[in-house]
């Protein structure tokens, strides 16, 4: 994920039940390359915009949302009516949670670990 500004789109994420099938497909049609996070999760380099291929049920994209305020972020979601799908959680590089929008679109906001 880059230093995108706030509450900007920073990421997508794909899901796939054959991710390998998937990064495959993307590499030879896209000529996009990936970078191994364990067995079940890839990001995506090369692609104009940062991305991941997720090991799962298929689902819609997942847009990831940068913030320079979880916390705040987080509470305006809230305050907007969304429902909390994921709890914040930490990954190597920052934290996120996930939501569903009003109308049922789910989405992600994250942000970086500041050093």
């Amino acid at each position: 994920m880059t230093d995108t500004p706030h509450h900007q789109l920073d990421y997508v994420e794909f899901t796939s039940p054959e991710p390998q099938a998937t990064r495959e497909f993307m590499a030879n049609v896209f000529g996009w390359s990936f970078v191994d996070y364990g067995p079940d999760y890839a990001d995506i380099q090369g692609a104009g915009i940062g991305g991941g291929v997720e090991r799962g049920t298929l689902r819609a994209p997942l847009p990831v949302i940068n913030s320079n305020d979880l916390d705040a972020s987080l509470a305006a979601v809230k305050a907007a009516g969304a429902r909390i799908t994921v709890d914040t959680f930490g990954f190597l590089g920052g934290r996120r949670f996930q939501f569903l929008a009003p109308g049922g679109t789910e989405m992600a906001v994250w942000t970086k670990e500041r050093e």
